[in-house]
């Protein structure tokens, strides 16, 4: 199954869904990840009922950080954007469908950092920390224990 999902990332990565420069947006945000160097600009145009017309988005980086924003990008759309708000790092996660090592969480998550800082119209912090690794432990950890 994580093959599937690797192909999609990589299918989203080489070519990205809503890609592109969008005149006179209604809310955008742009914010970068230090420890890579990817960056992400998001824009958005909002109908009279506060709902996600249109979104587009440019930048560089990874597969992850790339594929994560293209994907998301096609899930906001018609979305609320205090719904948009309201996401939390399981939309992300869920959307690649892959796991995500700690390294990098951040990639994955540049999206859904700069969507938040869009709908609100300041920067925002990252996501909560990645929780404690949930792999199973080795006898010998659970010894330590």
């Amino acid at each position: 199954m994580d093959d599937l999902y690797r192909e999609e990332i990589l299918q989203h990565y080489k070519r990205p869904h809503n890609w592109g420069p969008m005149d006179t947006p209604d809310l955008e945000a742009e914010d970068h990840n230090p420890l890579c160097g990817d960056q992400l600009k998001v824009m958005l145009r909002v109908d009279d009922a506060g709902k996600v017309e249109e979104v587009r988005f440019e930048g560089h980086g990874c597969a992850i950080s790339q594929a994560s924003a293209s994907m998301a990008s096609d899930e906001v759309k018609g979305m609320p954007v205090d719904d948009l708000l309201r996401l939390d790092r399981s939309f992300v996660l869920d959307l690649l469908g892959i796991d995500i090592s700690a390294t990098r969480m951040k990639c994955a998550l540049l999206s859904l950092k700069v969507l938040k800082a869009a709908g609100l119209g300041h920067e925002v912090d990252w996501e909560p920390e990645t929780p404690e690794a949930s792999a199973p432990q080795s006898p010998a950890e659970r010894d330590r224990v």
